[in-house]
């Protein structure tokens, strides 16, 4: 699969028929450690989640963080109802996906973003999906605790893979919660 395929192809996944095998997800992994990284530091570090209880506490927390997300977050015409069956959609997506905690030294994250974007590309031609979950606040430190996170360590992201069970929201699709900026829109030369 061609790089411009597999970026256009990437979707979030929020529904998965089932994970990802061993030896895919040993490729998708493989794939994230060839990104580049500040000074070649390579600082991920990844984290199997395949204990069902660990995942049910992992999807809980997500849940509860994302039902206190707040109107200016989401839009300030989305309704309580609305955020909750949001987060319960959150709560979901951890069901029938393979999880891997993608960890980094502690100020180290922009190297370890680039590392997940190749692991979200490597699910694709493999053709899976992936969807990526973050935590902030307590919820995170909480998650760090549960996955025995050293301190010198943070989590980064959550990444589910797995066969999808939904196509996912095409990049321009106006019916998404917010659409993709127009082409261009976000471009700039030599000034903001």
């Amino acid at each position: 699969m061609e790089v411009y395929e597999a970026i256009e192809k990437r979707r979030t996944i929020r529904i998965f028929k089932k994970g990802a095998s061993e030896e895919q997800l040993r490729k998708i992994i493989v794939a994230g450690t060839k990104a580049p990284s500040a000074g070649k530091g390579q600082p991920w570090e990844f984290i199997i989640v395949d204990d069902p209880k660990i995942v049910d506490q992992l999807a809980e927390h997500k849940y509860q963080q994302n039902r206190k997300l707040s109107p200016r977050y989401l839009g300030e015409e989305v309704k309580a109802e609305e955020v909750e069956r949001l987060a319960l959609n959150q709560k979901k997506s951890f069901q029938n996906a393979t999880i891997v905690a993608v960890c980094s030294q502690k100020g180290e994250g922009p190297s370890v973003w680039l590392c997940i974007e190749n692991m979200s590309l490597a699910a694709v031609a493999e053709g899976l999906g992936s969807g990526i979950v973050t935590y902030w606040g307590k919820q995170k430190e909480t998650v760090q605790e549960i996955l025995g996170i050293p301190q010198d360590y943070e989590l980064t992201a959550i990444l589910r893979v797995g066969e999808p069970g939904e196509e996912g929201f095409p990049p321009m699709d106006r019916n998404s919660l917010r659409p993709r900026r127009p082409e261009f829109s976000w471009l700039h030369r030599n000034r903001f």
